[in-house]
């Protein structure tokens, strides 16, 4: 009998005036809350991204109906909405950080919206968030050089140890992107585990480095978040998206093989 899949939910901003760059892939603070109580009603059980792939490492059993909650980017709602409502349920989750759209000294002026600044982070890491890495500058990382990968990924892991005195175990791919290239960087750095995006669920045959993770939206209405975290009609809820993405891989495909061709003709 096949292992039911596990959903992981992929959350970006938590706002409720989000700016017109994070709106589409943002919650309002009530959406959030309300899809914590689903949850908790439903008798899932949350994990970290950690926790969820060490236990598909070593075989042992998952604790009854597991779910995910990650974050990606690192938006201040985060600290401000999220973790109040996290603590209330006492639910832990994943916060992947792109160290340089962060606050504070290493900042490069680039996020889209208001981000946490790094003593927010450390209060999120010591409420039982864990902390994951999501590279410095939130590039393509299937379209850079391996000295640009290696810089994004040295620079971000590298500062998240720094900051935190821990380095971090989980990464999550800017944009979902990878290739076998780029998951090959990401172990070599340190990093247990990684995950895509996909829209499905999450299963131990997908192996530690494309772990897929399904996208909860500003227009994910409570109906349609019960059928994710149930695994119903996932496929049908997202088939836009992957005929998107199987096209836009055919056009970076085709973008890395001109700069391959380039650098080859020059």
């Amino acid at each position: 009998m096949t292992a039911p899949g596990v959903p992981i939910l992929m959350y970006h901003s938590v706002s409720a005036d989000p700016t017109d760059a994070t709106r589409t892939l943002s919650v309002s603070p009530k959406a959030f809350t309300e899809h914590l109580t689903l949850i908790a009603e439903r008798g899932l059980t949350p994990m970290t991204t950690a926790d969820l792939a060490t236990r598909w490492r070593t075989a042992r059993p998952l604790p009854h109906r597991p779910v995910l909650l990650t974050f990606d980017d690192g938006y201040e709602g985060v600290h401000r909405h999220a973790l109040p409502a996290l603590a209330e349920h006492g639910f832990p989750a994943t916060l992947f950080v792109s160290t340089g759209w962060l606050r504070g000294a290493h900042d490069t002026g680039a996020g889209p919206d208001t981000m946490l600044d790094w003593p927010q982070v450390r209060e999120l890491a010591a409420a039982g968030v864990e902390i994951g890495g999501h590279s410095h500058t939130h590039p393509q990382l299937d379209q850079l050089d391996d000295t640009a990968l290696h810089t994004e990924l040295t620079r971000c892991r590298d500062l998240v140890a720094d900051e935190l005195g821990v380095p971090p175990v989980s990464f999550a791919y800017p944009y979902g992107y990878s290739s076998r290239r780029v998951r090959t960087a990401v172990r070599q750095h340190g990093f247990a585990q990684a995950l895509a995006v996909g829209n499905s669920l999450a299963r131990r045959a997908q192996g530690p480095y494309a772990l897929r993770r399904v996208t909860v939206r500003r227009d994910t209405d409570a109906e349609e978040f019960v059928r994710l975290l149930d695994g119903r009609a996932v496929a049908r809820a997202f088939a836009r998206d992957r005929a998107l993405t199987k096209g836009y891989a055919m056009v970076r495909a085709a973008r890395r093989m001109c700069r391959r061709t380039a650098g080859v003709l020059g």
